[in-house]
């Protein structure tokens, strides 16, 4: 039983009303909708077919070293984003991908971002970002925009959180704004998923998502698939996606002590779908299981896998009730476990526990098939295979 586990003229992007504004019938689609924990949206006003749009300036500007380097064939590019050369994330074989242009730091927040539903992915994240800004921070001059996702002051009202807690939430701060991008992002693919679900628009859940983004829910619905309007911006940022895609592979945390250092969050240790690709049974999309399954009755208990602090306890729409424990640092690293799909939430946020505390029963809330516990690992950012780190007895 299952759960739900980024040339210097750019291309156009949709929008409607003055030159340089995002459309406003996708703000006000946006603005309708709420995080996954929230309330269910509102039904937006009506909108027109939006107008398309011109992004700024190219996303790098190249800089040859100068021809007196002894070794030939070396170059220099200096990104436009962080000050740095070109910036790397591990790859699914542990080697370094160099993707020039984009901050290392950001991928942690990107991935993070895209945790919050099952249909959006680091990458689709990424080319956005990229076909929006170029990762630069400067649209504001011209637009109204701000940072490198593009956010109006309207949008950040809704979408927008101090998320790195640096004690200021804003569009120009890259943890802010991908995070604030991935809020608005699964708010779309769960209308999207619904008018799916219930027959009204057929096609792809990522090409859906992005559409909305681009020309709003409503003209979605009205079209029964990827609308006309949006089929430029969505052909942009898939023909991003390539470049991308080494953010969507995981790999299991290194370094630290994973062997049996966390207790057995439920009694029965049945793994019904483990850590890893796979295609999602009700959306269809094929990403990175974040976690595994265990599969165990309605209502048995869940308990904390090791002593620590209760970050998060709330419904969420895709892990329905969720729970999150920070555990501290290993060795240096940030050492977290989550638990979904619960029944019941037994602990609140601020909490404190014990290894073994009885924190929630397990259920089958948000995107699920059947009653189940859906566990996971995060060390160091991470999502990593939790069976290595647990205590799974003889």
């Amino acid at each position: 039983m299952s759960e739900n586990g980024a040339v210097e003229t750019r291309p156009e992007r949709p929008e409607e009303g003055s030159a340089g504004e995002r459309s406003p019938g996708v703000a006000a689609d946006a603005a309708a909708l709420t995080p996954p924990q929230s309330a269910p949206p509102q039904p937006p006003p009506p909108q027109s077919t939006p107008r398309p749009r011109r992004r700024g300036p190219g996303a790098f500007t190249f800089l040859v070293l100068p021809g007196l380097l002894t070794l030939s064939g070396v170059a220099g590019f200096l990104a436009l984003t962080g000050g740095l050369p070109s910036d790397r994330t591990p790859g699914a074989d542990g080697q370094q991908v160099t993707v020039p242009g984009v901050n290392e730091t950001y991928v942690p927040w990107l991935r993070k971002a895209a945790a919050g539903c099952t249909v959006v992915t680091p990458s689709v994240l990424a080319a956005q970002i990229d076909q929006l800004s170029g990762w630069r921070d400067d649209t504001g001059r011209l637009s109204g925009e701000q940072g490198i996702a593009g956010f109006t002051d309207a949008e950040w009202r809704t979408w927008g959180k101090d998320d790195d807690g640096n004690g200021n939430s804003s569009p120009r701060d890259p943890a802010d704004a991908i995070m604030a991008l991935g809020r608005q992002d699964c708010a779309l693919a769960g209308e999207v998923t619904d008018l799916r679900t219930d027959g009204t628009v057929t096609g792809d859940l990522v090409d859906l998502t992005l559409a909305a983004f681009a020309v709003g829910g409503r003209e979605v619905a009205a079209a029964g698939r990827v609308p006309a309007g949006a089929r430029t911006y969505l052909a942009e940022v898939k023909r991003l996606l390539p470049r991308y895609e080494a953010f969507d592979r995981e790999t299991p945390a290194g370094g630290g002590p994973a062997d049996a250092i966390l207790a057995p969050p439920v009694t029965t240790l049945l793994i019904t779908s483990p850590y890893g690709s796979r295609q999602h049974p009700l959306t269809g999309v094929t990403k990175l299981h974040t976690g595994v399954d265990f599969g165990a009755p309605q209502g048995a208990q869940v308990a904390a896998a090791r002593d620590g602090r209760v970050v998060f306890a709330a419904m969420t729409r895709a892990y329905g009730n969720r729970i999150v424990i920070d555990h501290g640092t290993i060795d240096g690293k940030r050492l977290e476990t989550t638990y979904s799909h619960l029944s019941v939430l037994g602990v609140t946020a601020g909490q404190s526990v014990r290894t073994g505390t009885p924190i929630g029963r397990v259920g089958s809330t948000g995107l699920s098939t059947g009653p189940h516990l859906h566990f996971e690992v995060v060390h160091d950012g991470y999502y990593a295979d939790p069976r290595p780190w647990l205590a799974l007895g003889d």
